[in-house]
């Protein structure tokens, strides 16, 4: 299985993982030699660069050293909050649910598709048209993403148990489409756990190798767990491989992260 990372979406890995950290907004220069180093060449750079500012998630800013460089606007700086405690797994799971119930009129009806794609994109699962679950952890995400798009004035929220009638581990496997989301955590595995293996078997890698080999696989992971937004464990199916996906990430992030950082900044 071949690894696919888009130009864009390696950028927004790396300011999640490194850009934030920088003394003001990352040069472009080096923005250019730190996604060549992860295999994008510099027109890609730039013109993904353009199109993340034309988005709102880059905003033109002075470097350190005063030359020209982007930094996250304020909404995406927001938005990686949000997503660093999604992707390292610093928010507990919770026994309760939280579901969304949403109307909105029909000559408002691209904001009807647009609510259903950020729940999707949350990890919602659908119970019924216009309601929506989720594990009750993703509350004050949820209340961000539905704040920044201005959509908080067509959705209810609630927090609370479920009482049936069908046992909840079958609910959940009609609400969530728990095959699929096996499917991507083996993929994730496919992929990253050979490099794990290798790396517990070998030398320390230098700085270089470790900003290489993590840029990807954060790239890859940092989607596993808006589809897989957290479910109890003890509703998934016995043999559920998020497990040694997550456990494997946490390796990798550990032995990685910080040794990348090296190379980021020297």
């Amino acid at each position: 299985m071949v690894e696919q990372h888009t130009p864009r979406s390696l950028i927004v890995t790396f300011y999640g993982a490194y850009g934030r950290s920088f003394d003001g907004a990352v040069p472009v220069s080096a923005l250019v030699r730190l996604l060549g180093a992860a295999g994008v060449d510099a027109p890609s750079v730039r013109s993904s660069v353009s199109r993340l500012k034309r988005r709102g998630f880059l905003v033109p800013a002075k470097a350190a050293d005063g030359s020209a460089g982007y930094e996250p606007s304020e909404e995406a700086r927001l938005l990686l909050e949000d997503g660093d405690r999604r992707i390292y797994g610093s928010v507990p799971v919770s026994a309760e649910w939280l579901v969304a119930v949403f109307s909105v009129p029909e000559q408002e009806r691209h904001k009807r598709h647009l609510l259903r794609s950020r729940l999707a994109r949350l990890g919602f699962g659908s119970v019924a048209p216009g309601v929506w679950i989720a594990p009750a952890q993703l509350a004050e995400e949820t209340e961000h993403t539905l704040e920044r798009l201005h959509l908080t004035g067509y959705v209810e929220l609630f927090r609370g148990a479920h009482l049936g009638f069908a046992p909840t581990a079958e609910a959940v496997a009609r609400w969530w489409d728990l095959a699929a989301l096996a499917k991507q955590h083996e993929e994730f595995l496919d992929l990253h756990e050979p490099a794990l293996r290798a790396l517990q078997s070998g030398p320390a890698p230098t700085p270089e190798a470790a900003y290489r080999a993590y840029l990807p696989a954060l790239d890859t992971w940092r989607r596993l767990p808006y589809a897989d937004p957290g479910l109890p464990r003890e509703l998934l199916p016995a043999d559920w491989p998020g497990d040694r996906a997550a456990a494997v990430f946490a390796e990798l992030h550990a032995r990685l992260r910080d040794a990348g950082a090296r190379f980021v900044q020297p």
